[in-house]
């Protein structure tokens, strides 16, 4: 079948989820693709920013039991709104610190080597980020990296395989940090198969969510993952440096926090300012420091979207809307030098594209060049994400016209192949 823009015009016309479009600030005369770096911000996000920023100016420090959002409870609530996302008990899930910060509080926690068992598993395609975070971790614990991390190679340099990772847990391993999604191709790996293998194992499991968030649905609690964590800037349009969020399972509930602070504590307690922490009997005992109020109040608009549509159908869409892109690069493009770098199949891809180009970072600034806004990823990749909230399909078949354009006509030939200071 010819993919045409009559057929995206129709695809939009039956899209359950456009009327969400409207809920989004979309610049004039420019497509965003880079929804899975930084989403774009609603008109809920920043109305209830603004009636945070009204409880300050109304009530001053009673803001923290007063007003349209009191502060005191908010990452509890926020807690509960996201919950579903990620398939977890209200009481399993907390809104606070940032990716690495709760990284750094979960192994801090949970990474308790005894004997043998002393090293820690990970990947070689996860987010630097995560890798120093469990480098810093093994040196407080008073061991080296290079002997107690533990890389599970790729085959390819695009894709883990999940065999690969179970025969890497073994007895020596204590703990183990994986991606949900991997950043640069979109793959996504089987967390329920590997939790269920490092539980036979005896191993404690987390996951870092930032690429999964928002764009697929989880479900932690029934599979037995042990924790996770991750970012609510991408998917969930939480804003620039938006309050991150973390996950523990309830069965690990009274295991002491590895870096305690006051907004641990159990509600009750808190203002009691005894020098004995009395955690949460809940995830909110791995808070560390007061709530973030005006980098967390967007949540709450921008997650009232979520729930009204609901994250089956972003998924449902999130695939067909990648799907036709991915149809229509092989359609326009197949033989100007790309490769879809990202799994074909719905099961194994997130939500973003990974086109891989040898001139990736000249094509993506000619791409900015003309309105169009994508993510590039060291060396080659071109990361394009049509967000199912706020991308249309006739937005995406924009996209690879101009894309066709800039190949055709070598715009990209007038920039330097490398990254700008911000890729």
């Amino acid at each position: 079948m010819f993919l045409s823009l009559e057929y995206a015009k129709q695809l939009d016309k039956e899209d359950s989820l456009y009327r969400f479009r409207e809920e989004f600030y979309i610049k004039p005369n420019s497509i965003y693709m880079d929804g899975n770096s930084l989403g774009l911000l609603s008109k809920r996000a920043e109305r209830t920013l603004l009636e945070s920023l009204n409880d300050w100016k109304e009530h001053g420090i009673d803001g923290w039991t007063k007003g349209k959002h009191p502060w005191f409870f908010l990452s509890e609530r926020l807690g509960e709104m996201m919950a579903p996302l990620v398939g977890a008990a209200a009481d399993e899930v907390i809104v606070t610190g940032s990716t690495t910060v709760n990284l750094h509080q979960l192994v801090a926690t949970f990474y308790k080597p005894e004997g043998k068992k002393s090293k820690i598993l990970a990947d070689e395609l996860t987010f630097p980020s995560d890798i120093y975070a469990l480098h810093s971790q093994l040196r407080i614990h008073g061991f080296d990296p290079d002997t107690h991390l533990i890389r599970v190679k790729s085959r390819d340099g695009r894709f883990l395989e999940e065999k690969d990772i179970i025969e890497a847990m073994t007895d020596e391993i204590a703990l183990i940090i994986l991606p949900t999604v991997l950043y640069r191709s979109g793959q996504i790996l089987d967390m329920k198969r590997l939790t269920a293998e490092a539980n036979k194992r005896g191993i404690l499991i987390g996951f870092d969510g930032c690429h999964s968030i928002g764009a697929i649905p989880h479900s932690f609690s029934e599979w037995g993952v042990d924790f996770a964590y991750w970012c609510n800037y991408k998917h969930l349009n939480g804003g620039p440096g938006s309050v991150g969020g973390l996950y523990v399972n309830k069965k690990h509930f009274g295991t002491a926090p590895g870096l305690a602070g006051w907004f641990g504590s159990k509600k009750e307690k808190q203002f009691d300012m005894e020098h004995s922490l009395t955690p949460a009997e809940s995830a909110g005992a791995y808070q560390i420091g007061t709530p973030h109020v005006l980098s967390i109040a967007p949540l709450l608009g921008a997650l009232e979207i979520f729930a009204e549509a609901g994250i089956e159908n972003i998924r449902e869409k999130s695939l067909r809307i990648n799907r036709f892109l991915m149809d229509l690069l092989e359609q326009e493009l197949s033989d100007m030098g790309f490769i879809i770098g990202n799994p074909q199949d719905d099961v194994s891809r997130g939500g973003h594209v990974s086109l891989e180009h040898k001139e990736a970072a000249r094509i993506c600034k000619a791409l900015k060049e003309n309105g169009i806004i994508p993510d590039f990823r060291a060396p080659n990749i071109i990361r394009l994400a049509p967000v199912a909230l706020y991308t249309s399909y006739s937005e995406v078949w924009e996209v690879v016209q101009v894309l066709k354009k800039i190949m055709v006509e070598k715009q990209y030939e007038k920039f330097e192949n490398e990254r700008e200071v911000v890729a």
